[in-house]
């Protein structure tokens, strides 16, 4: 089971070998952004809701607007 590799395992080893050794803090450097990335989800998470009921002009938002088509005056 483990006596071959194939070109796909070799390839796969060797990327991982890359990632791994091929550059100063690459690793590092991930898990920072990985970090970077659940602080701020959690911050966002923290965050209260803005308050949407207001406009700037002070008018609800929450108002019903009256979408009901007027109905057309016959010709008799």
């Amino acid at each position: 089971m483990f006596g071959k590799l194939g070109w796909v395992e070799i390839v796969v080893i060797g990327a991982l070998v890359l990632m791994i050794f091929g550059g100063r803090g690459k690793i590092s450097a991930m898990m920072g952004d990985v970090a970077k990335g659940i602080k701020s989800f959690r911050r966002g998470m923290k965050e209260p809701d803005v308050d949407t009921s207001q406009t700037t002009s002070g008018a609800m938002i929450n108002e019903p607007i009256n979408v009901t088509p007027e109905k057309e005056k016959s010709k008799v």
